[in-house]
This record gives structure tokens, C-alpha cells and sequence, in this order.
């Protein structure tokens, strides 16, 4: 087993790639937040506190050339644009949803631990 995975994570495996694309920090707040409905994309902005528009700009481009996320340009005035997951992205809800979950549930404990160890380090 532990073969396997070393040989799906070497740089030239598409596996790793693809893992690199969509989960980034960024990646899975987007992916979080558009589970719950389509979204406008500066409504995306306001949700992801602190992303810059070029930083949300790559990061839905991303998700979108990897068939999670579709674009869709609203005939309004201003233009505006909106994103929502297609089905593969979809099929993958539960997992990000499921680590956004984890970390709510336990970031008590990651943040003492991350005391604990900057009291060591330091």
C-alpha cells in the first residue's frame, strides 16, 4: 500500500497536480462556500474575507479548468458573473464540507498545540 502511494504523490503523477489545484486554501473555502448555492463573485469576495480579487480570480479559473465549478456571465447591468459547482464538484461536497467541519470542530486543540510548539521553538 505504501508503494502505491508514493508512486501516486512523485511529481509526475496527474494525481498530484490535481490534488495541488483544488486543495489549496483558497480552493476549499471557494468550494465550501458554493456549496451552499450558486454565487455572484463579489458576493465570494465578501464571504472569503481577506482573499484579494486576483487571488479569487486564479482560484476560480482553477476550479474551473478542472470541471468543479462553472462561470456564468448574467445579462445585467453592470455585467456580472456567477459561479456554481457543477456535478463533479458536486460529488466531492462531502469532503470539503467534512474538513471545514473538522476544523471547526477541533481548532481549540490545533491552536494549543500550536502554542505548545511556539513555546518550544522559540
Amino acid at each position: 500500500m505504501a508503494e502505491t502511494a508514493t508512486l501516486t504523490l512523485q511529481g509526475a503523477c496527474s494525481s498530484r497536480e490535481i490534488l495541488n489545484d483544488i486543495s489549496g486554501k483558497w480552493s476549499v473555502m471557494a468550494l465550501t462556500t458554493l456549496a451552499y448555492g450558486p454565487c455572484r463573485f463579489n458576493a465570494l469576495k465578501r464571504a472569503l474575507e481577506g482573499i484579494s480579487q486576483k487571488a479569487l480570480t486564479d482560484t476560480l479559473r482553477r476550479l474551473e479548468r478542472n470541471g468543479l465549478v462553472e462561470r456564468h456571465v448574467l445579462a445585467t447591468s453592470p455585467v456580472g458573473v456567477q459561479y456554481e459547482l457543477t456535478e463533479l464538484g458536486v460529488s466531492l461536497k462531502s469532503l470539503y464540507c467534512a474538513l471545514h467541519q473538522w476544523t471547526a470542530e477541533n481548532r481549540t486543540i490545533i491552536h494549543a498545540a500550536r502554542e505548545r510548539f511556539d513555546e518550544r521553538v522559540a
